[in-house]
């Protein structure tokens, strides 16, 4: 088959996968009939989905679980840890097949029949079915259609396609039915894409079928077309072919299983898919609310009108009319920048769902009773950013599970309930999404920590004595850095927080650590809304402009030169009490500056969770919106520089990264 569908396939499925871990734990900690239907109707779903496609290993699991989970509904199995673990093993299996299929655009050749065994097991009180009991309980098919290939053929009809469905009748005394109704897929395969059989096609293959079978089809070819291609085919008794209609779609029953909320997939141009064996096949659609888009297309109808009245001016026109049109413009990319930004949000819970399962396998992993708080999913960030954050957030769950939190016996004897919990928490802060993985374990011992850093030789024992708690907890994200009770197979193993520091601040991010003993540790992620368009200060170094974002900046002062000390070879300035180190950005960047020699130096005040730093310019510029753009692979790994802007003369600014100026 034309890969032509592989995105939606994608997309659809991992939010299957999705579906069936969060429905399984609920269905765990709180059985009942209507999370087993979303269960099977899940599965159900994936198997059609899968089987279309022609992915068959995908579609025989979940066939399987669709007979596991039917015993399950007709009460020939109870709902059982055993259960649950092997229906959660499955969806794993999956998760990886459908990983294979986003790298090779196809099913690697993985072995399934440990898994398949499981499942025809029948884990916990299972009492084998006699096989006449399980032709009788196969699950009813209310449709023809499933979701995923009612919506194919609308996308297809919508395009302009044709939808046909071929009925194919054998003759009486056809001997070799699957090797005949092969020719007939093969003939039909050069005309479009075959999107459904009935029987399904292994059954078909497996002459497991009286002498029709169904077929549908989208081409763009007539019916004529087919009938003659199909009528040089021997030992076919007959060929009935009819177009499949929108209104026969809209009228299908399964609709009604539908999420009411109105949504368009963006981004699925018909040519926009190539089958390519060894292209990565990452999926780069955004499911997107339709009263969002409409607001965008007003914005660009606000923009066109705008351009004709500027077109229709001319050096005549009076001072006042521009000056008008001009504000009018700047109102009008204003609401479209917020609108697409909000294009471009997406809830943080697509992220979140993913963590129950995780803390579900770490406590049955470690022996412990963890319970996992979920606060904060609606909060929307920007697509780039939520695509990156899910690893770090797991492995600090995992640190959180591992380090955190005790066991029964050891919080017994805490006065703890035996149950720790791990609070996942999401809120806006001004222009950032603040992200809080907070537990109620033991906290971090800054005294082991301190003792590593001592013997890591990463402070001498006389500075170690004045280091604020901040300072002892910035070791933990030095590379490799480790306490000896530290490390398991949960968590640790000599990589750990720096690896999540690292990705966060490429995000333009930040991450702190409050911790108290015996009553848990609070990681805090500071992240950008977006990527994309930024606030920054703009400033001079000699003749060069750089762009220092507003997120970063805690305030400017002026600073005499008499006021800046050194301490240990660094110049160091006194504000309000603290003694704030302070750093030339002519130096750093090895730009001649043009005011280091002043009596009042301007110093812009960065902050990077309780440390600030002072960086010397020459002049300040002002606020100004900017758009990043990356400086290319060959640039990426510049020092100091997070990427550039475009200014609105045409000139490029560098954009300053001050987390590694720390």
């Amino acid at each position: 088959m034309n890969n032509q569908y592989l995105d939606i396939f994608l997309e659809e499925s991992k939010e299957h996968i999705q579906n069936l871990n969060s429905n399984l734990l609920e269905l765990e900690s709180n059985p009942g009939q209507d999370i087993i239907d979303e269960i099977f109707r899940s599965a159900h779903t994936l198997k059609g989905m899968s089987g279309t496609m022609g992915f068959n290993r995908i579609s025989e699991i979940t066939h399987e679980m669709e007979s596991l989970l039917q015993d399950i509904k007709d009460g020939t199995i109870s709902v059982s840890p055993e259960v649950i673990d092997t229906l959660l093993e499955s969806v794993d299996f999956l998760e990886k097949l459908i990983g294979d299929i986003t790298e090779n655009g196809e099913e690697r050749d993985r072995d399934t029949k440990v898994i398949l065994e499981k499942l025809r097991r029948k884990p916990g009180n299972a009492t084998p079915l006699k096989e006449s009991e399980k032709e009788n309980k196969k699950p009813e098919e209310n449709h023809i259609f499933n979701e995923f290939e009612e919506r194919l053929m609308k996308e297809a009809i919508a395009k302009g396609l044709l939808v046909w469905e071929v009925l194919i009748k054998l003759d009486a005394n056809c001997l070799l039915k699957s090797a005949r109704a092969f020719l007939v897929f093969k003939t039909l395969e050069s005309f479009g894409d075959i999107i459904k059989t009935r029987p399904i096609v292994q059954d078909i293959e497996d002459e497991k079928f009286d002498d029709e079978f169904t077929v549908y089809i989208i081409s763009t070819h007539q019916k004529q077309d087919l009938e003659k291609a199909l009528g040089s085919i021997s030992e076919l008794k007959s060929i009935l072919i009819k177009e499949v209609e929108q209104s026969s779609l809209e009228k299908d029953p399964g609709n009604s299983e539908k999420s009411p909320k109105e949504t368009v997939a963006c981004a699925l141009d018909e040519q926009s898919v190539r089958h390519a064996s060894h292209v990565k096949k990452t999926s780069k659609t955004l499911r997107v609310d339709i009263d969002r888009l409409d607001n965008l297309m007003n914005l660009v109808s606000e923009l066109i009108i705008i351009k004709t009245r500027l077109d229709g001016m001319d050096e005549k026109t009076e001072g006042q009319k521009r000056r008008e049109a001009v504000e009018y413009l700047e109102r009008i990319t204003s609401s479209l920048h917020d609108a697409v930004m909000k294009v471009r949000m997406v809830p943080i819970e697509n992220v979140f769902n993913r963590f129950p399962r995780v803390v579900r396998d770490l406590a049955r992993e470690l022996s412990k009773n963890i319970t996992l708080i979920i606060e904060g999913a609606e909060t929307e960030l920007d697509r780039t950013v939520i695509d990156e954050i899910g690893d770090p957030l797991i492995h600090l769950i995992r640190n959180s599970a591992d380090h955190g939190i005790e066991i029964p016996e050891e919080r017994f004897r805490k006065g703890k309930p035996a149950q720790g919990t791990i609070k996942l928490k999401a809120y806006h802060d001004g222009n950032n999404v603040v992200i809080e993985i907070s537990d109620d374990g033991r906290g971090i011992n800054l005294n082991n920590v301190l003792k590593t850093a001592i013997d890591k030789g990463l402070v001498d024992r006389e500075r170690a004595k004045n280091l604020k708690e901040s300072e002892i907890i910035s070791f933990l994200f030095e590379p490799g850095f480790s306490t000896k009770d530290m490390v398991t197979d949960i968590s640790g193993r000599g990589v750990g927080l720096d690896v999540v520091k690292t990705k966060i601040e490429s995000l333009g991010g930040g991450i702190e650590i409050n911790t108290v003993p015996d009553q848990g540790t609070t990681f805090l992620i500071r992240l950008p809304l977006t990527l994309a368009i930024i606030q920054a200060l703009m400033v001079m170094v000699g003749e060069e402009k750089y762009a220092i974002p507003l997120s970063a900046i805690k305030e400017t002062v002026i600073v005499a030169s008499k006021d800046i000390k050194k301490v240990q070879k660094n110049e160091v300035t006194l504000l309000r009490g603290n003694v704030i180190p302070i750093l030339r950005l002519g130096e750093m960047l090895d730009v001649e500056s043009n005011g280091s020699s002043e009596e009042d130096l301007t110093v812009v005040i960065v902050k990077k969770g309780e440390r600030d730093i002072g960086l010397v310019v020459d002049s300040l510029i002002g606020q100004q919106e900017i758009v990043i753009k990356s400086l290319g692979n060959f640039l990426k790994n510049i020092k100091f520089i997070a990427g550039a802007t475009i200014l609105g003369d045409g000139k490029v600014a560098l954009i300053l990264d001050v987390n590694t100026m720390f």
